[in-house]
Parts: structure tokens; sequence; C-alpha cells
């Protein structure tokens, strides 16, 4: 079976399981989204979305955090694992928002990626999410699925990412890249199935006998 039909075995089994794919993380606005990403690294999203109930209400803009300053943001957020460097790329980012982009988030990847903290994935997921671009952000989940359905060869990140892009309709990615790690979490775990017993695993290699051992992102 070629990757093209995999990649096509993939988008109708998502579409019939997540008609619908919500934002996982809470969020008021484009900088709260991001807020929220920021601190979703090496953190559920459940986690984060307790934190940020009780800060979102009274805390939501750029010139909030700067005046809150580094410590009180650390206290905010102290529950959140690495909260300490978090903490400061919020309380960087957000001096750099007020000072350079009058308060508001840039609408570019470039832009982006060049604020505090912010790498190429957080990015992906501001632009696709809160602007409506498409792009394909590539966390652990996706990374790991895309190797077990044969859809790229898990050299890294990146390379998964240009993989999934070349074979999925980029009127798709948007949507698609919530729907696997929707997945992901449910039915293809971590440490559960191995390419050997959920649906679309078994669709795309019905004969396969041996676990897939993934490269980590």
């Amino acid at each position: 079976m070629s990757e093209k039909k995999r990649a096509k075995i993939v988008l109708k089994i998502l579409n019939k399981i997540y008609p619908h794919a919500p934002i996982p993380l809470k969020h008021r606005n484009i900088f709260t989204l991001l807020v929220s990403v920021l601190l979703s690294a090496q953190c559920t999203d459940v986690n984060v979305n307790n934190v940020t109930r009780n800060i979102y209400p009274k805390y939501n803009q750029p010139k909030h955090f700067v005046k809150l300053g580094q410590k009180k943001i650390e206290n905010l957020i102290k529950s959140i694992g690495i909260f300490r460097i978090k903490s400061r790329s919020i309380y960087n980012l957000s001096k750099t928002l007020v000072n350079k982009y009058k308060g508001k988030v840039p609408r570019s990847f470039e832009e982006l990626e060049e604020l505090p903290g912010v790498g190429h994935k957080t990015a992906s997921v501001v632009m696709a999410q809160g602007f409506g671009v498409p792009a394909f952000p590539v966390d652990t989940h996706i990374h790991r699925l895309a190797q077990r359905w044969g859809l790229t060869n898990g050299k890294n990140v990146v390379q998964t990412e240009k993989d999934l892009k070349k074979l999925f309709p980029i009127k798709n990615w948007n949507k698609l890249h919530l729907q696997i790690i929707y997945y992901g979490r449910e039915y293809c775990k971590a440490r559960e199935c191995y390419g050997l017993t959920c649906k679309i695993c078994t669709t795309c290699y019905p004969n396969r006998k041996k676990p897939i051992k993934t490269k980590k992102a």
C-alpha cells in the first residue's frame, strides 16, 4: 500500500471519529493562546487549562504580564513543569510584544519565532489555531503516529512535518493536526498499540506482526 493510500485511510477514519476537533487549550485571545502553548511544553493540556482558568480572567494582555513581573508570574504557574523557564519566557515575550508590536501578537512565522521562548512548533500552533493560516505543527503524538502509519521515516520532526504536508491537502492541515493529537491520546497511545491494534494501524498494515519502534521527537 502506498503512502498516498495510507494518507487517505487516515483522513477518512479521523474525519469519521472527529468531525469536529476543538482547540484543546482554553484561551481568551491570540495572546493567551500563545501563553498556553508555551506552558504546554512537557505538561498536559488539562494541567495547563486548570492553571490558566484562574489567570486569564484577570491577566490576558501582554501589558498585564509585564506589570506582574517574572516573580509573580512564577507564583501563578508554579504547579506547571519548568515554571521558572516558562515564566521568564512569558515575561520577556510580553515585553517584546508591548515594546515592538504595540501589544499585538505578530501574524507571521518569522516574527513569532523571534519572540523569546517561541520555536517553530509554537509559532505553527498560533498561526493555525489563532490566525487560521495553514500550518502543520508536529508534536510528540503526531511524530509517533506518522511513523506507525508509514507516512514518514521519522528522521526528525522537521522531516515529519515536510512529509505530512506533501501527503495531505493544505485545506486539511489545521483540523488534521488536532485530529491526530486526539487520536494519539485516545486510541494509539505511546505505550499502547505499538502499530498493532488501533483501527488506523490495522487498516494501513493488516499483516503487521511486530511492534513498531518509533524515533522520539
